[in-house]
């Protein structure tokens, strides 16, 4: 047992008073938490045994680590990151937790067994949840941490830099082959290479993925006004088959990263209709691992943090103890996007009673990671990958009670696996199960859980399709093989429930057959018995089957939307109604609630990927379709779980690198994103401009949507070149809108005598009137016009052109109080990259050039704001070289100085940028293969930058707008290459200028410590 106190000293604003939390307080409090965690564990009852009590499944010292775990992790983000957690952010996550809650009765719980204490709830439920967040965030791209990794990436692929020498690397190595067949429903051969069929829809996506991880510009047409939002039309196959021509061979891509690993990519073999790709990656050290060696020790004080923390009041309750009403019927609500584990498909998911867990599963790597998430606080933690299963996908999991079992699936060697572990979400520990008498390896299996066994029988092995099959008791860690006399043919990709007494197996596919056969197999006897095939359903594959408690409820087919209910007591099947059922689909979800059968999601031919389902009543035999407001992305291959009150639904595929990390809950209580209103909004745009007028923020111009229009791009943002006009009907738009945050409402703007509808052009707010000029209208093309608009009148004036500067977009503006400074930007065809500009005085309607000397490089695509005695501009790109640099110009003196390019973000364009009063703030982005939501805040006194969270932050994207109100930023709009969403978001940041005006001065700041490399201080 730990016996040094651990103090954590909270002090109550405006009082002397002081309380600290010991360490073994904390750890009584920790069992309070886990005995409501216990008490709605899930204990099947099937098991014989009683349910234990929670000391038998869990000790004082597993108590103990839980308690020291979360306070190293408050430890290690200040000791590597200077990220001290403060009352006001563990006030906010408690805010967060009442108000984002899916289980309300469950919060409530926790509440009560914390003694409603708010000092208590923040640092015993709120900072276990926080740290978890904040420090896998900071912890996923930290270049200190990986940056060796990286580099030796890069010195191998220096090294092996060809196709052929892939394999000599130390990194893993993966072959995937794309084969296009329209009636391929999704199924994988199972060659040496991991072989997967891919609809049209499907290899479109997947020849326009591969050709942007080379850098292809235009090799993703506009979809976002066709069904689904996939373009069949014919320029859109043309700009496919473009892009899959222009696909190299034998080159290796550019060193690529997300959270987990380094990787590159290489297409090593292409035909007409199949694509073979080769991936070699080098994996980052799990953040458990890291921390377990960086924090060795619990600490014996943590900072003091002054709180006078509020009780909130809990969504669902009227005044934190009566219940008000509990969630929503036929609605949804997005699943948490925070600390989420990786998207990924093929991977599993059980519920343990109170958490979600999903584990496994493949995203271009095979993963053994996993997330439990918990509903009731809306937040996932990580499963820990100490003593975790080797990665794999296509394998099961059940849950016993206590403890999830995964088994079986393909690894990265394409081997059929034999071998598991059991998982237990207390302990957040793993133990392998046995591989002694163990079946044979397999993938798209099936597997059950009785009253003390799994089973788990059928899939896919060595030997091809398997009728066999094993029993394996996690109280002995032992297997016992099934009978395989009188068992059905063996197959894949069926489906499996158990009755209570039975397993009953039914459906799937041999090679080239779909199979109506089935079986009930009786654990007890060891014997197998036919399911009936009078009256049987279609054969059929990749459906979906429940358990009533009486019958077997199958459903979904390619074909049709047919089903069944199979009654094993008199082996019969009666078919259930196609009246308003939903279309017919494969590789969806279902779950049972104990009167109806939910189904959602899944593929449709030719319609694509689904967000519909439906509910299906067996005792009136009827569908009643679910709703599609708010309602997650469609997807096929993802997973569901039926709660006691609510379907969760995670993860899956919706095209080539589709993978998916969201998901969402069908009856939750509320939403769990604050946006701008729609109502009103103008029509969705990008490369529009937007400013901040004090009380409105103002959007004019843009591109909009214009469906076959917008066939011939005039401005590809993935093309080396720049900007690139072409005569063509694009619509370019001239309409704008005034929006105040306080009503949350929108005004248009007028168009009379406003200059002609553009795109990237630039606007600046000067106190009184905005000032639009450049980019690229409907009428000359690149241009050097402008016009100013004053919001008290409605009214617009244009500007002069003489001696303005070249005409130019993706240029940069500014205001700096009495002038407008315009500057960079691309001037003709192909580009032609500018490092000159020039100032705008409004008064005299006249322009004057600026120096050039010392200067930025030339680019485009870059962000500039006004500090208040300086214009900075920042990123940017000239062809394939994107910008972390920039520069700070002085108009009194007409010089330049560079800005730092420490602890910048990475590389980009294309981002939104606003000033706060003493720091410059940049957010999104695009660097050519990532889209960002990520970004950094630079302070000029100090030369320095610090980044930007991504908690909550709107989805990656390009070409948003964001504005500055005094206290936040406000982004909206962009694309994300394949939409134009109208959504946006809004940016806290307390430590800036709280007084908004049109021409801020620079404020004096203290000066942080520097940040240390990745060691522990003394």
């Amino acid at each position: 047992m730990l016996t040094l106190p651990l103090l954590a000293v909270l002090r109550s604003e405006g009082t002397s008073h002081q309380r600290t939390l010991t360490f073994d307080e904390r750890v009584s409090y920790q069992r309070a938490i886990e005995e409501v965690y216990w008490r709605h564990r899930i204990w099947p009852s099937e098991r014989k045994d009683p349910k234990p009590s929670l000391d038998a499944v869990m000790s004082q010292a597993q108590l103990e680590a839980k308690v020291a775990g979360y306070l190293r992790k408050s430890q290690a983000l200040e000791d590597y990151w200077q990220r001290t957690i403060t009352a006001e952010q563990l006030q906010a996550e408690m805010d967060r937790m009442a108000v984002h809650t899916k289980q309300p009765e469950v919060l409530r719980e926790l509440v009560d067994a914390l003694e409603n204490d708010p000092l208590v709830i923040a640092e015993c439920l709120a900072r276990p949840a926080f740290a978890e967040r904040l420090l896998t965030n900071s912890y996923a791209y930290d270049q200190r941490i990986h940056g060796e990794l990286k580099e030796r990436a890069k010195a191998e692929l220096q090294a092996h830099g060809t196709v052929e020498q892939m394999k000599q690397t130390n990194g893993d190595y993966s072959e995937i082959e794309f084969v296009r067949s329209e009636s391929a429903h999704g199924k994988e051969n199972h060659e040496n290479v991991k072989s997967v069929r891919r609809n049209g829809r499907e290899w479109e996506e997947a020849v326009q993925k591969v050709a942007e991880t080379f850098n292809i510009g235009g090799s993703r047409p506009d979809a976002s006004t066709h069904v689904g939002g996939y373009n069949n039309s014919a320029e859109a196959k043309n700009a496919g088959a473009r892009a899959y021509q222009a696909i190299p061979i034998g080159k290796l891509s550019s060193l690529q990263e997300d959270e987990t690993r380094y990787y590159t990519v290489a297409v090593v073999g292409k035909a007409n209709d199949q694509l073979k790709l080769a991936t070699v990656s080098w994996l980052k050290e799990p953040l458990d691992s890291w921390l377990a060696k960086a924090e060795t020790q619990v600490p014996v004080t943590m900072a003091a943090v002054s709180a006078n923390y509020t009780l909130p009041v809990i969504s669902g309750y009227s005044d934190n103890s009566i219940p008000s009403g509990g969630c929503t019927d036929d609605t949804w609500t997005l699943t948490s996007p925070t600390n989420v584990p990786d998207a990924r498909v093929n991977h599993t998911a059980v519920w343990t009673g109170s958490e979600m867990i999903v584990w496994g599963g493949y995203n271009g790597s095979y993963l053994n990671s996993g997330g439990r998430y918990n509903p009731s606080t809306d937040s996932w933690t990580a499963t820990s990958n100490a003593g975790a299963p080797d990665a794999r996908s296509r394998h099961t999991a059940v849950w016993t009670g206590s403890e999830m079992i995964v088994w079986g699936g393909q690894d990265a060697n394409l081997v059929h696996l034999n071998t598991g572990g059991r998982y237990n979400p207390s302990t957040n520990s793993w133990i392998a199960t046995s591989t002694t008498n163990t079946p044979d390896g397999r993938e798209d299996h099936t597997a059950v859980w009785t009253r003390s066994e799994m089973i788990l029988w059928g899939g896919f092995g060595v030997s091809g399709q398997l009728n066999s099959g094993g029993r394996y008791n996690p109280s002995t860690d032992s297997w016992t093989a099934t009978s395989i006399t009188n068992a059905p043919i063996g197959r894949e990709a069926h489906t499996a429930i158990w009755t209570g007494g039975e397993m009953i197996v039914w459906g799937g596919f041999r090679p080239f057959v779909e199979l109506n056969t089935g079986g009930r197999y009786d654990p007890s006897t060891d014997t197998w018995t036919a399911t009936s095939l009078t009256n049987v359903p279609t054969a059929r594959d990749s459906h979906t089957a429940v358990w009533t408690g009486t019958e077997m409820i199958i459903w979904g087919a390619a074909a049709d939307a047919s089903g069944g209910r199979y009654n094993p007591s008199s082996d019969s099947w009666i078919a259930t109604s196609i009246t308003d059922a939903p279309d017919s689909r494969i590789q969806h979800a279902a779950v049972w609630t104990g009167s109806e059968m939910i189904v959602w999601g899944g593929l449709n031919f030719p319609a694509g990927f689904l967000n519909t389902g439906g509910r299906y009543n067996p005792s009136t035999d009827s569908w009643t379709a679910t709703s599609t407001a708010n309602a997650p992305t469609g997807r096929y291959f993802h997973t569901a779980v039926w709660t006691g009150s609510e379907m969760i639904i995670w993860g899956g595929l919706n095209g080539f690198g589709g993978n998916l990390n969201t998901g969402g809950r069908y009856n939750p209580s509320i939403d769990s994103w604050t946006t701008t209103s729609i109502s009103g909004a103008p029509v969705a745009r990008e490369f529009h401009t937007a400013v901040w007028t004090g009380s409105d923020m103002i959007i004019w111009g843009g591109e909009g949507q214009g469906g076959e229009l917008n066939t011939d791009w005039p401005y590809n943002p993935k093309s080396p070149s720049g900007p690139t006009p072409t005569p063509t009907p694009v619509p370019f738009l001239n309409t704008g809108a005034r929006y105040n945050p306080d009503t949350d409402s929108w005004t248009a703007t007028s168009t009379a005598n406003a200059p002609a509808g553009r795109y990237i052009h630039t606007a600046v707010w000067t106190g009184t009137e905005m000032i639009i000029w450049g980019g690229y209208d409907s009428v000359t093309g690149i241009t050097n016009t402008g016009g100013r608009y004053d919001p008290s009148t409605d009214s617009w004036t244009a500007t002069r052109i003489t001696n303005a500067p070249a005409g130019r977009s993706l240029h940069t503006a500014v205001w700096s109080g009495g002038e407008m400074i315009v500057w960079g930007g691309g001037a003709c065809v192909l580009g032609c990259s500018l490092n000159t500009g020039g100032r705008y005085h409004p008064s005299t309607d006249s322009w004057i050039a600026a120096s050039t000397t010392n200067a930025p490089a030339a680019r485009f695509e870059h962000t500039a704001v006004w500090t208040g005695g300086e214009m900075i501009v920042w990123g940017g790109r000239d062809g394939f070289a994107y910008y972390d640099t920039g520069g700070r110009y002085n108009p009194s003196i007409d010089s330049w100085t560079a800005t730092s390019t420490t602890n910048a973000p990475s590389a980009r364009s294309t981002h939104a940028t606003v000033w706060t009063g003493s720091e410059m703030i940049v957010w999104a982005g695009y660097d050519g293969f990532t889209f960002f939501d990520t970004g950094g805040r630079y302070d000029p006194l100090i030369d320095s930058w610090t980044a930007t969270s991504t908690i909550d932050a709107p989805s990656a994207r390009y070409y948003p707008t964001a504005v500055w109100t005094g206290s936040e930023m406000i982004v909206w709009g962009g694309s994300d290459a394949n939409s134009f969403p109208i959504t946006g978001g809004r940016y806290c940041a307390q430590s800036a200028s709280l007084s908004p005006t049109p021409t801020p001065t620079a404020t004096p700041r203290v000066t942080p410590r520097p940040r240390p490399s990745p060691h522990r201080r003394p």
